[in-house]
């Protein structure tokens, strides 16, 4: 017997674990975007220490972005820009 433990993706952000086993099949509530897929498949150090638990549907890889996740990101853009603006203009002043 091996000890584990499990957690979602949202608490495996930021993680480099060294030994990840990972269920990307169709949840049985809700749905997986390609966001949950990216953290994921990219909490291990490499290919040889990950392993998909059962089969699951490559469309899911073909899907885009939610409008709403997509909206979320060209608002970053923009205040990403606001924030260099206001640098950049803080730092001729001085």
């Amino acid at each position: 017997m091996t000890s584990a433990y499990a957690f979602t993706d949202y608490h495996s952000q930021g993680q480099m674990l060294p030994c990840v086993i990972v269920d990307i099949a169709k949840p049985p509530s809700g749905g997986l975007n390609l966001f949950n897929l990216y953290v994921a498949l990219s909490r291990s150090s490499g290919r040889q220490t990950i392993r998909l638990l059962r089969e699951f549907d490559n469309a899911i890889f073909l899907c885009s972005h939610t409008p709403e996740l997509l909206a979320e990101d060209d608002h970053l853009a923009v205040l990403d820009k606001e924030t260099i603006t206001w640098w950049t203009h803080i730092c001729q002043a001085n």
